[in-house]
């Protein structure tokens, strides 16, 4: 025993020199930080330093550092610190664990406090989740519903979990929807009639609740002015709703005018689309065309009114004995076909042309008066359609230069051309569009006052 107790004495005498020899003369690399970090997914290494020193001079310059740390991928990672003395290499070791440590991210489909009709069942809006390493893991949410309560929780492949708790409130705070029909503003020509577009209303917890809606106000057709309708809904949690509606009772009116027909194709089918809106129109007619089209307007109610014979504005402007030898010219023909005498005329361009002026200087300020000293009306228009000669050819511009140039506060006199297919193409629409906005249609008579432009010749 003696001799054991000895030869153990002799062995740490001697590991002890050999520390103290190591700690001395070998040189000694000191890692700064742990020598295992543990760093998150996706999150970059920070290398933590190190330091190395032989017989307290310092070495720290000469350490080689091998090893890389893949932060895209989970693992461990070895770095390696080597310095060498007397061509012996002396190493130390880091171990860096890339670990998933991110919680997933829960988001709620809808809001986080939830009012849920009373008496009712909560229906579950559900939720989605998300973790920085699995990617989407909605699938693996686990959803427990209490009295005031969903909880929502997740657990990604690294066991991290995350929770959200969507709050239940039982009280019915939303009032009802109403809609109206036809929009908020709604145009009706004097002695027109009104007839409500209608409405519908829905409640959150009620449904459909269009029959409770009450309307208050009322609109008197035969007066123009603006008038107010209050539509009101309560819903049976005393929740309340109320929009408005303006109608107003205008004097608009417009004339639908026609120059330069008859023409097969074209006016036929414009008196077609008359006869099945009730709308009735003047025609401008000239010597062109055939005869029967001039006895359909006559007959089916329109002003059949003249414009002239020929339309060349060279004969036409040469004197003013020309321009009325045409003008009676057409005249005799509608009384022909017709047997109505037509007091009702417009010009070839218009009482404010100046091409006349290339034939006779001042033509135009002659005839003007004198065909009113011979008992003729004559009339221009202030809405154009653009379906002249050199005008658009499209039924869509033709459509937008007449309805965003009606007004409600005169009288609408429309120059068009019904011997143009995308003019007729157009009608319908812009007579849908006057009856709905309150405008009312009427034809030129020897009673309509004159809408003319100034004379420049």
């Amino acid at each position: 025993m003696r001799v054991l107790r000895k030869c153990s004495t002799i062995l740490c005498t001697i590991l002890a020199v050999l520390v103290i020899i190591y700690s001395i003369f070998l040189p000694r690399i000191v890692l700064k930080g742990k020598s295992q970090e543990i760093i998150n997914y996706k999150e970059k290494y920070v290398e933590k330093g190190y330091s190395a020193k032989i017989l307290g001079k310092d070495l720290t310059e000469d350490v080689k550092v091998e090893g890389k740390v893949d932060y895209n991928k989970l693992g461990d990672y070895k770095i390696k610190y080597i310095v060498s003395v007397g061509g012996i290499k002396f190493t130390e070791e880091r171990i860096v664990k890339v670990r998933d440590t991110s919680k997933p991210a829960i988001t709620l489909n809808g809001e986080k406090e939830t009012y849920v009709c009373p008496n009712t069942k909560y229906k579950d809006e559900g939720a989605k989740a998300y973790d920085n390493y699995d990617k989407d893991i909605t699938n693996k949410i686990k959803t427990e519903q209490k009295d005031d309560s969903v909880v929502y929780t997740v657990s990604d492949s690294s066991k991290n979990t995350a929770s959200v708790t969507r709050k239940l409130i039982y009280e019915d705070k939303a009032a009802p929807e109403i809609k109206l029909n036809g929009g908020e503003e709604v145009y009706v020509s004097v002695g027109g009639s009104f007839d409500d577009p209608g409405y519908t209303a829905s409640d959150n917890c009620d449904g459909d609740i269009t029959s409770k809606v009450k309307r208050s106000g009322e609109v008197n057709v035969n007066n123009q002015g603006s008038y107010e309708l209050v539509y009101t809904a309560l819903d049976s949690n005393n929740n309340k709703s109320e929009v408005k509606r303006k109608v107003i009772v205008s004097n608009g009116i417009i004339y639908l005018t026609f120059d330069d027909g008859p023409n097969m194709g074209t006016t036929n089918v414009i008196l077609d689309i008359l006869k099945e809106e009730g709308v009735k129109a003047t025609f401008f007619v000239t010597n062109k065309g055939d005869d029967s089209l001039i006895k359909r307007e006559f007959d089916e109610g329109h002003t059949v009114a003249l414009h002239t014979a020929s339309h060349d504005y060279a004969t036409v402007y040469a004197s003013d004995e020309a321009y009325f030898q045409d003008l009676y010219s057409v005249q005799d023909r509608v009384k022909r076909i017709t047997g109505y005498e037509s007091k009702i005329i417009r010009f070839p361009g218009g009482s404010s042309n100046t091409i006349s002026r290339r034939y006779s200087v001042g033509i135009m300020s002659r005839i003007t008066k004198e065909t009113l000293n011979r008992g003729f009306k004559y009339y221009d228009w202030n809405v154009s359609s653009g379906d002249a000669a050199g005008g658009t050819p499209a039924a869509s511009d033709i459509y937008n230069n007449v309805v965003n140039n009606l007004r409600h506060d005169r009288v609408n006199m429309v120059l068009m051309h019904d011997i143009k297919p995308y003019t007729r193409d157009a009608l319908r629409d812009i007579i849908k569009y006057g009856k709905q906005n309150g405008y009312r249609f009427e034809k030129i008579t020897e009673d309509t006052e004159m809408v003319t432009q100034r004379v420049n010749n």
